[in-house]
């Protein structure tokens, strides 16, 4: 968390990928993410822009891990998840981002 927050100081460029289903995207958002449901990640690799680090998030981090993997596996390099993910991050990063 504490290596995003300085990439978000800095003005560091990096992509923010939400795998959480719409649903939960209507109960808290983080504004500019990249939004692909887990389920289509497969489908929708090509609209996942290489070149920057890639932080992937869903609610706590286990859907976020998992896409993680499966991306590095798909030859992306620089990919993170985001351990705790939106709960975390709300805590952490942005109070003004609801927490479900």
């Amino acid at each position: 968390m504490d290596e995003l927050r300085a990439w978000k100081d800095s003005g560091k460029e990096y992509v923010l990928l939400d795998v959480r289903e719409p649903v939960e995207r209507a109960l808290a958002s983080v504004s500019g993410a990249l939004t692909i449901p887990m389920t289509e990640v497969h489908a929708r690799v090509a609209d996942i822009p290489a070149g920057k680090p890639l932080v992937v998030m869903c609610h706590y981090g286990e859907r976020s891990a998992r896409v993680a993997r499966f991306l590095v596996t798909y030859g992306f390099t620089d990919v993170y998840n985001l351990e705790g993910g939106i709960d975390a991050y709300a805590s952490h990063l942005d109070p003004t981002v609801n927490r479900y």
